[in-house]
């Protein structure tokens, strides 16, 4: 595992990215569980998609929010698409913003696509809206 003092500025820049979207507490479990076998992984990760794609300027977050849902439900990635909707609440992708992305997917990539990703995305909210009401 990389010391602290080794990590690159693109990587320490990843993690602030990181940590601003989908939250302290998942990245803060995302590190506490990370092992010798998946930590390259986990470095890979905030260094190359949140240092690099997801901190470069001309897209908001909200832009960026909404294409990797949309990408994510095209390729199938459940987890994952629970995931990011779960952290429009940072990046300020609104529901609606969600639901055009999913329009497009059920044009670009499929109407199963959409269906499993739409289904998802209820469910995200729904536990959302529970979790604000208690």
């Amino acid at each position: 595992m990389a010391d602290a003092h080794t990590f690159s500025d693109r990587y320490r820049q990843g993690m602030v990215t990181r940590r601003s979207v989908l939250g302290d507490s998942h990245v803060d479990r995302a590190s506490s569980a990370a092992t010798a076998f998946d930590q390259p992984f986990q470095e890979l990760i905030t260094e190359g998609a949140w240092g690099t794609v997801w901190s470069r300027p001309g897209w908001t977050k909200r832009e960026r929010s909404m294409v990797t849902i949309a990408l994510l439900a095209a390729l199938g990635h459940d987890e994952e698409v629970a995931m990011h909707v779960r952290a429009t609440v940072n990046t300020g992708a609104s529901r609606e913003d969600i639901g055009e992305a999913l329009l497009h997917v059920a044009i670009y990539a499929g109407v199963p696509a959409a269906n499993r990703a739409i289904k998802i995305a209820k469910h995200v909210f729904d536990e959302m809206d529970a979790e604000k009401a208690a």
